[in-house]
């Protein structure tokens, strides 16, 4: 018998034929036909109960850890079938998740929310505790979101992102249930405090993080500056009466490290801790004054690049929270407590607390961590992750993402009873829905009135310098939150110099579809490499109106005028992290519009993630 021959053994559920051929070649189960789908995938969904329970029993070569093409398990095959019996029997007998996602972070949960099978969601649902509308989805924060931390006021969250060299600089967020966050302001919003001019890009804010105490809240993050000179690293302290602020003028500490954070102990003294590891010195109330020299309390558990400490004080334990292995596929986050502040710090048995087991998962490089308590006494962690294409392409950069952990009897936090990060998850409280405001951002503070919004238009006053120099202000952007989106604007072709639309990582790594008199420019810069297509075939006259968009999926672009495609790109590897060896690579892809030499404005623009 042939492969092609058992798949229709299979299709007509002829188990009797199924038990008689497959013992002798038991490695026909393998066989793909045309559409990639494995035989017992096949099985799972079109097969009736007693082949697929033949064959996960007595099958020899049946895996239920085996992935398809997309990253789909034999439970997605069985969840399309819309079969109860099926899938209860891979839940309960074969240990399989509702809750693991694909390769577009799909779920058995959500196929069978998605295909209206019913009863089956209804079963599902009783096994994950909640409804499918009472469900969320990782990453939490999409796109250009890293470096998560978080604070708890009363029934409001608030968390703070790594912005760089991007301004407005350190968006404060806001939450009232975990899921949903919405920018209500920035740390520095002030040009003349941002302390970025000059900055190659992937320097500039890291790693900030937000606490409160007594009616004001404190940010800290590290402002890491060019390699020359001596001091390549400064922390910097901002407060404010209110979350969205005003922040006051930045206050710096020239102690070197990066990752600091703000504990405010019981007994009402306050310090900053910052890597390597996990060194902490005393500050006063105001954050302004360094009380104390810095003493390390530990090094870490993995001791791979410890950094990104937080302290957390509960039960007369204080828990000591690290990110370490680096900030690729082995990163985690590991806990250390003891009984006083200096220590000394004994690790957790369940280390890591936080860590990515599945290499074939879409979500990765999970950690940089922060506790946080809802008012009924329930913990949730928001930590980094990042989702790659094909496996190495991070093109959405790192993202924030949410899971709940739990105290083990012997007082040791444990996120999803040590499975690990989660792709679909129980809503912590009952949803509340914000619009999210687009988070506009320039590379560095603009001049003054370099960037004019009116209404929903917005004018550009070009700079003169390429946007390989980073004396280049006039881009004007926002975050790429999906692998598959349109952006569009409608733009006058101007008389001199150019302007367009660009997808853009750093001054390195860009895209653009530019408008100029003399016709129209798709230009890829890689690195030291750029590549120019001139696109002779449309003509435009100076003053002429046109829509521009780019169609994005994946690693291709399309580039459209007036509807019409004009270029092409098919691996832009060079927009994610992985894209290109020059400098630091921390951020992550963004989309927006430009202008050199020039001033233009731009309308009508819409971004429209699939």
């Amino acid at each position: 018998m042939t492969g092609a021959e058992l798949r229709q053994v299979i299709l007509a559920d002829d188990l009797a034929t199924l038990q008689q051929e497959l013992p002798l070649e038991p490695t026909l189960i393998d066989y793909e036909g045309e559409d990639g789908v494995a035989l017992s995938f096949l099985a799972a969904q079109h097969a009736g109960f007693d082949m697929l329970r033949y064959l996960v029993e007595y099958g020899l070569r049946v895996n239920l850890n085996s992935l398809d093409h997309q990253g789909r398990d034999m439970l997605h095959y069985a969840a399309m079938s819309g079969s109860v019996e099926k899938c209860r029997y891979l839940v309960e007998r074969g240990g399989m998740e509702p809750l693991r996602g694909d390769r577009t972070l799909e779920t058995p949960f959500d196929v069978a929310h998605r295909l209206g099978h019913e009863q089956l969601e209804a079963y599902f649902a009783e096994v994950v505790g909640a409804p499918y509308a009472q469900t969320y989805h990782n990453p939490v924060r999409t796109g250009f979101f890293p470096d998560p931390s978080i604070v708890r006021v009363g029934e409001d969250y608030y968390m703070v992102n790594s912005t760089f060299i991007f301004f407005p600089c350190i968006p404060v967020s806001h939450s009232r249930d975990l899921v949903n966050w919405r920018v209500i302001g920035h740390a520095i919003e002030n040009p003349a405090w941002a302390n970025v001019e000059g900055l190659e890009g992937g320097r500039g804010w890291w790693a900030p993080d937000i606490s409160y105490c007594n009616g004001r809240f404190y940010i800290t993050a590290t402002l890491r500056m060019n390699d020359v000179g001596r001091i390549r690293r400064r922390q910097m302290v901002v407060t404010a009466a209110r979350p969205e602020g005003p922040y006051s003028e930045p206050v710096f500490f020239d102690e070197d490290g990066i990752d600091p954070s703000i504990f405010h102990d019981d007994d009402g003294r306050h310090y900053m801790l910052l890597n390597r590891g996990a060194r902490i010195f005393e500050i006063d109330e105001t954050a302004t004054k360094r009380l104390s020299e810095t003493t390390l309390l530990y090094y870490g558990d993995n001791k791979r690049a410890p950094e990104g400490p937080h302290l957390l004080k509960k039960d007369g334990w204080y828990y000591l929270f690290e990110a370490e292995g680096g900030t690729g596929v082995g990163h985690r986050e590991t806990v250390s407590r003891s009984r006083t502040l200096h220590g000394v710090y004994t690790p957790s048995p369940y280390n890591p607390v936080i860590r990515q087991w599945d290499d074939r998962a879409l979500i990765q490089r999970c950690g940089h961590a922060k506790p946080v308590s809802t008012p009924d006494g329930r913990w949730y962690f928001v930590y980094l992750c990042g989702r790659s294409l094909d496996g190495k392409w991070t093109m959405l950069g790192r993202e924030t993402a949410l899971d709940p952990f739990t105290w083990t009897p012997d007082g040791w936090p444990l996120m999803n009873n040590g499975r690990g990060p989660s792709t679909q998850n129980v809503l912590p409280l009952p949803s509340c829905h914000v619009e999210d405001t687009t988070d506009w951002l320039t590379p560095r503070p603009p001049e003054e009135g370099q960037v004019v919004w009116q209404g929903s238009a917005v004018t550009l006053r070009g700079s003169q310098y390429p946007m390989t120099d980073v004396r280049c202000r006039s881009i004007l952007l926002r975050r790429q939150t999906s692998f598959r989106f349109t952006f569009a604007a409608d733009a006058v072709v101007p008389a001199s110099g150019e302007a367009g639309l660009t997808c853009y990582y750093d001054e390195n790594s860009f895209l653009t579809l530019a408008l100029m008199p003399e016709g129209i420019t798709v230009t890829m810069q890689a690195g030291e490499e750029c590549e120019k297509q001139d696109c002779k075939s449309v003509v435009m006259c100076p003053g002429e109106k046109v829509r521009l968009s780019v169609e994005t999926e994946g690693l291709t672009r399309r580039f459209l005028v007036n509807g019409h495609i004009v270029a092409v790109l098919k691996n832009v590897t060079c927009l994610a992290d992985e894209g290109v060896r020059m400098g630091k690579r921390f951020t992550g892809a963004m989309v927006g519009v430009y202008a050199l030499g020039c001033t233009a404005t731009f309308d009508g623009i819409t971004y429209s993630p699939q």
